[in-house]
This record gives structure tokens, C-alpha cells and sequence, in this order.
């Protein structure tokens, strides 16, 4: 843009004063920009103007026209140039943002310094709640501590949970936000203490309506009265750090969401911290079957929950979550007021709409829970493995039904990110998984960050092959995807991994969509739902790394498995965004490169045996039109006629040309298939590498079919490789 506009600025310079130089002009009438004329002043005219900022000295001023008439294309001969118009708010937006950041300037950010400086210095606050927190974790330690003396220990394990989960309740905002962090850990907690953990409700009791009025007056530095012409006076939902208002600006109309913070909760949050990290300590030093980093965890789940009290930083995500995911047409995500919203208050477009896990009345509005369900699926598997930012809180009462039958994300306090390299390592996890190579899959979790590289892996691929040799017994439509996330948790549990915060919320993330959907459909499963995508993502990403996951997928043993490559077809074709075209050609470029001399050997002998399946079953099926005296007289009524096989081989032949067949059946039937996506096909085969190709493939059909001729000219049994 500053390129744009210091050309602009530039060649106004040198224009005829008062004469129009350009016209910035509206393309699409779905958009809601003006039509601008750019002229350049006269020497007295001193308007300001949006360029201003370009030049201290402005060179140009923005006129707003209105021709009586459409105007006539411009021809190159009138200088004129067509340039699309940003949005008139843009800029203002901008700004506004810009404010609410200044606004928001001094929000604390976590760091073990801070507690320390903060608490250090209290020792009597300090104490004071480490009694009250003690009483209550040590009353619940002693109960574990007597059922382990006992031998109740497992026995036990679903009351404990409960209790667990009451006393965070009771704990306060901290604790509930660190049992929801704990709910989705399964390399910390057993199986039944995620489960009851993952219940924990941020509904807390509401503090007064005048404090949290006053804290919308004092940060944002205006009267409630000047601000909305209409909000509610009590909060229409209350979270662990915060309650929510409906409002109605007064400049716009437009209903909002204006999220208050709780009063004092900063200073409550950090000092539970401080105790926690403390306690983390002392888990690290004295407790042996965790095996992970209790301190850092605690520091990673502090930093996040600081950053969910700066809502400026909530409002930041949710525009950054908009732009990555809303293209979508079933996707919603609210906007932001920037000029209402500060560190402690934050002001959204009011979205209505039911509650996920409200199926009656999502019904009766004449939406399908399981179509809601799918949309979640699919920008869930966006958010993991295309661009890696995704919602780190997503129970059920962040996710709305909208009228319009679209699913609102809500509440982008807590966010995270996939590393780029782990994104590719988890479809390369999946591909290993769908290969039983268990010992590919212990040395996927480097890739994944769940083990050190001086963690030996040989002892966790028993275990692996344990639980996923009965979990695979069962087709994809078939596996219940939280009976595997449990599984693969009790072998996390086990063995010393350090799960990442990204991998723990993304599963939790899809068991809840999961679960959501059995209330619709007892039968659902959420990995028939997600294996579309991941089809789709290794046909046509030209990524190195997935390209290399698909060859793995379909050669194996020096053979390529034309059932797998159907299967992904026939699943990819299911995803709204498979291209037939991007299929085909990274394909190509993989085998023609100067790394693909085994690929190569692989694809001339697989090119032979297909060739010979069609020439060789062509000419049986043709050898049973011949009537039967004519085949007794020349081939002593052979059922294959001259050759020489058994019936098992060449009704091997023909259904594997009928599934080549069935492929390419596959390619011509997608939306997008078009003959001319074939002529970049044809350029790269002009390619010398691709010729001296060809003339391989076609001397290893040529040898082929000889092999054969001579089995049936000498009558011996076949022997030909396959």
C-alpha cells in the first residue's frame, strides 16, 4: 500500500492542477466501496487529507465523485488507471485497534520474575492462601494417600476424580482453568480423571453489575450512556474471569457482546500461580511416576491464562482465527469494536445462536446437529495441519448453531499453534499408523516432540502394536475415535512422554465434536468424518514431505497398491476442495526429479505388469467370444486359452485392470476434470528425463510379454515376477 499510494503521490506532482488524474473505482458490486477520484490541488487549497500521513506537505486530495452516468471503460489513451478501493473503514479500523492497544499497554504478561516480585514481598497473603489451598488439595492427597495403603487405588479412581473436580470448583477461577488444562493431559492423568475434568464448567457466580459498569467507564474512558443506547443489566453469562453483557451501540445500532473482566482477578490468578509453581517444585523433586515437566507446564498454562486477561489480545486472535478460517461459507466467527475494547473489557458482534450440545433446539430451527458437527471437523483438521493456529478451548459452550446454519466459534482468549514441522509429521503419523509400521510410528513422537532423541523407542513399540493391532481390526467408519485417544492415553501414561499442549488440545478438540454428534448419531464417527481431508491433503500437496508420506502409502515390498490409491481417491473426491488436477501433477514432478531414480524403477516395473494385466486379460476376454468348437479344435478347450495360467492368476489380470480402470473412472468424474489439465502433463513428458522414462517402461513391458509368450511356447509353469 505505501508503494501504491507514494506513485500515486509521485505522479500527482507532475499532473495539471484541478485536473482528474485517476479514478479508483469499484469492481465488484458486492463490495461496498465508493468510487474515487484523485485530483491534483490547486496551489490555495490546503485540505487535510488521508494522504497526509504519506507526505507532510499533502500533493493529493480524495474527492468523492458522483457521475451522473456509469463511465465508459477507460482506454489506455486517457492516462486513466483502475485500481481497487480498500474498504473505507479499513484505515479507521486500524486505528481504532491501534488505540485499544495503547489502552492496553500496561496488561501484565507472565514471567516466574513477576510472581516472584509480586508475592515475594507478602508473606502473609501468601500464607494465607496456601492454607486454604493446602486444606483442600492435602484432604484430597490424604484420601489418595489411604486408598494406595489400602489397595482402593484404582478402585477408587472415578470417585477421586469427582472430588478432584468439586474442589477446583471451590478452589476458584485458577483452579477451574487448570483442571480444563489437566482434562487434556493425558500424560499426567489417568483416563478417568480426564474424563471428569473435561466437565468442568467455567460457571461461577457473578459479581456486581455496578463494578463491572464502572470498569467499562474507567477503561475506556466514556459513559455507559454515551457508549450503548441499550445493554442489559445483569450479565447474560458468567465465565471463570470474566461476565458477559448484551449491548446496543448508540453510533451504530449493532448489537454486541461485551465481555468484563472480574474484578481483582489478576491479582488472585497470580498469586495461585505462585503456590502452584511452587508445589510444581516439589512434584518434580519427590514424584517419580510423573514424568513430565510439572514447572514447565505450570509456566506454559500460566502465560496462556495471563494472555486470556488481556482482551486485547482476545480480540487479536479472534481477528486473526476470522481471517484463516471464516472463508468458509458454514463457518462464523464474530467481529470486533475496537474503540470499545481495552485490556479488561472487550466489545463483539453479538452472535445468536444455540449451544452445541443443545440438539432439541438446534432441531427445531431446522438444522442437523451432524452437519454442524462435519463444519467443526473440517475447520478443526484446517486448524491443525493447514495453518496451525487453532482454538485451545473448545467445549461446547463455545461453539453456537446460528439460524443461518453456521458454527460460531466463540471466546479466542486461549489459543495455540502447530509447529509447521509437526503439522506434516502427523500425517506422516497417520500414514504409518495406516501401514502398521509400528516402528515408524515410536520414531514419529521425535518429529512430534513427545520423546528426547536419547529416549531408546524399542520398548513403546510392543505396546503400540498391542492396542492398534485390535483398533485397526475395525474400519475407519467403524473406530470410535475417543476408544483410541484413550487407548494411545494409557500408553502416554505409561511410557515418559511430554505430550504437547497443541497435540492434547487438538484431540480433546475432536473427541468433543465427536461426542457431540453421538447424541445426533449413535454411529458417528469422527475419523470416517476426517479421513476425507486427509486423503485429499496427500493426493494434491506438493509438500516434499507428503508427497514422500503418499509414495510410503502406496508402494510397499517393491509393489504399488492400487487398492489404497482408489480408497484415497474415492474418500479425497468427498472433501469440497479436491482437485482432480492438483492430483495428478506434483505426482509427476516427484517421478521426473533427480531424486526419483527409485520411485522410477518402481513405477517401469508396476507400468509392465499393468500393461500386461490389460493386453493379457483383453485377449481372455476375447477368447471367450470364440465359439466353443473353434477353441476345442485349436486350444483343447483351455479355459485361458493359449496361456498357460491357472484361473486364480488371470482373474488376478482382470481385476487389476479393472481397478486401474476404476481410478481414472474416478479422475474423469471429479467436478474440476477437464482433458486440457493433460497438455502441462504432456510438456513434462517432452522432458528428456521423461523420455529415456518411456523407453524404460516400454522395454520392461516388452520383456514382460516376451517372458510370457516363451512360458507358453515351451508349456512351463509361470514364473514370471510380479
Amino acid at each position: 500500500k505505501q508503494v501504491l499510494m507514494a506513485t500515486v503521490a509521485s505522479m500527482l506532482s507532475s499532473s495539471p492542477a484541478g485536473q482528474p488524474f485517476c479514478s479508483f473505482s469499484n469492481p465488484s458490486p458486492s463490495l461496498s466501496f465508493k468510487t474515487i477520484t484523485i485530483t491534483r490541488p490547486r496551489p490555495r487549497t490546503r485540505t487535510r487529507t488521508s494522504l497526509a500521513w504519506l507526505n507532510p506537505q499533502p500533493r493529493g486530495a480524495l474527492v468523492e465523485a458522483t457521475p451522473p452516468s456509469p463511465p465508459p471503460s477507460p482506454s489506455p489513451r486517457d492516462g486513466s488507471i483502475k485500481v481497487l478501493a480498500l474498504p473505507e473503514n479499513r484505515a479507521d479500523d486500524i486505528q481504532a485497534e491501534a488505540r485499544a492497544m495503547a489502552r492496553a499497554a500496561n496488561a501484565s504478561e507472565y514471567t516466574p520474575q513477576l510472581l516472584a516480585s509480586n508475592y515475594g514481598s507478602q508473606p502473609i497473603k501468601v500464607v494465607g492462601r496456601a492454607l486454604k489451598v493446602l486444606s483442600a488439595v492435602g484432604l484430597f492427597g490424604l484420601k489418595l494417600l489411604v486408598d494406595q495403603k489400602s489397595g482402593m487405588l484404582d478402585q477408587n479412581k472415578r470417585i477421586r476424580a469427582i472430588e478432584l473436580r468439586d474442589t477446583f470448583t471451590r478452589l476458584g477461577p485458577t483452579f477451574v482453568k487448570l483442571g480444563q488444562g489437566l482434562s487434556t493431559r493425558p500424560d499426567i492423568c489417568p483416563p478417568e480423571y480426564l474424563k471428569e475434568l473435561s466437565e468442568l464448567q467455567d460457571g461461577l457466580p457473578t459479581f456486581p453489575d455496578e463494578q463491572a459498569f464502572d470498569c467499562i467507564e474507567r477503561e475506556l474512558g466514556l459513559s455507559i450512556d454515551s457508549i450503548f443506547s441499550s445493554i442489559s443489566p445483569r450479565a447474560v453469562a458468567a465465565a471463570s474471569l470474566g461476565q458477559v453483557y448484551k449491548g446496543c451501540l448508540k453510533y451504530s445500532g449493532k448489537l454486541v457482546a461485551v465481555k468484563v473482566q472480574r474484578p481483582g482477578i489478576e491479582e488472585a490468578i497470580g498469586l495461585d500461580f505462585y503456590l502452584i509453581r511452587g508445589l510444581g517444585f516439589l512434584i518434580n523433586k519427590y514424584v517419580d511416576f510423573i514424568t513430565s515437566d510439572v514447572v514447565a507446564l505450570i509456566d506454559e498454562f500460566a502465560r496462556r491464562v495471563f494472555q486470556e486477561l488481556n482482551y486485547v489480545q482476545e480480540g487479536q486472535n479472534a481477528r486473526r482465527f476470522k481471517k484463516l478460517y471464516a472463508d468458509k461459507e458454514n463457518i462464523f466467527v464474530p467481529d470486533v469494536f475496537w474503540d470499545y475494547t481495552s485490556a479488561k473489557v472487550l466489545t463483539m458482534e453479538w452472535v445468536d445462536g444455540v449451544k452445541l450440545n443443545e440438539q432439541e433446539a438446534i432441531e427445531r430451527q431446522g438444522l442437523k446437529v451432524l452437519d454442524l458437527v462435519n463444519a467443526g471437523i473440517q475447520c478443526s483438521l484446517r486448524q491443525l495441519l493447514e495453518y496451525g493456529y487453532f482454538h485451545a478451548d473448545p467445549h461446547p459452550g463455545n461453539l453456537l448453531a446460528t439460524p443461518e446454519g453456521k458454527l460460531a466459534f466463540l471466546d479466542f482468549g486461549m489459543m495455540s499453534e502447530t509447529p509447521e514441522e509437526a503439522r506434516y509429521a502427523i500425517i506422516g503419523h497417520v500414514v504409518h499408523l495406516v501401514n502398521r509400521d509400528y516402528e515408524a510410528m515410536a520414531r514419529d513422537y521425535y518429529d512430534l516432540d513427545f520423546l528426547s532423541r536419547d529416549v531408546d523407542v524399542s520398548p513403546i513399540v510392543p505396546a503400540l502394536r498391542n492396542f492398534f493391532d485390535d483398533a485397526l481390526n475395525y474400519t475407519v467408519s467403524e473406530l470410535n475415535f475417543k476408544t483410541l485417544v484413550d487407548g494411545l492415553g494409557n500408553v502416554l501414561y505409561q511410557y515418559p512422554f511430554n505430550v504437547p499442549a497443541y497435540y492434547a488440545l487438538i484431540l480433546r478438540s475432536l473427541t468433543v465434536l465427536e461426542g457431540l454428534a453421538l447424541y445426533a448419531d449413535p454411529n458417528f464417527k469422527v475419523l470416517a468424518a476426517s479421513y476425507p481431508y486427509f486423503a485429499k491433503r496427500l493426493l494434491t500437496d506438493p509438500n516434499p514431505y507428503l508427497r514422500d508420506a503418499l509414495i510410503e502409502l502406496l508402494f510397499k515390498d517393491g509393489k504399488f497398491r492400487w487398492n489404497r490409491l482408489e480408497n484415497l481417491l474415492t474418500q479425497g473426491r468427498k472433501d469440497r476442495d479436491f482437485s482432480a488436477k492438483e492430483a495428478l501433477q506434483p505426482v509427476l514432478k516427484v517421478l521426473l526429479s533427480k531424486d526419483g531414480e527409485e520411485l522410477r524403477n518402481l513405477v517401469i516395473k508396476e507400468a509392465a505388469r499393468v500393461s500386461e494385466a490389460f493386453t493379457l486379460g483383453t485377449m481372455s476376454e476375447t477368447y471367450q467370444y470364440i465359439p466353443g468348437f473353434v477353441r476345442t479344435l485349436v486350444f483343447n478347450g483351455n479355459a485361458n486359452g493359449p496361456f498357460k495360467m491357472s484361473e486364480t492368476e488371470m482373474q488376478s489380470m482382470i481385476e487389476l485392470r479393472d481397478q486401474v480402470l476404476r481410478i481414472w473412472g474416478l479422475l474423469q468424474s471429479s467436478h474440476d476434470f477437464d482433458p486440457a489439465i493433460l497438455l502441462p502433463i504432456l510438456q513434462v513428458l517432452e522432458q528428456p528425463e521423461a523420455r529415456r522414462l518411456g523407453g524404460r517402461v516400454v522395454g520392461g513391458i516388452t520383456q514382460r510379454l516376451a517372458a510370457r509368450f516363451l512360458q507358453q511356447i515351451l508349456r512351463v509353469p509361470s514364473t514370471v515376477s510380479e
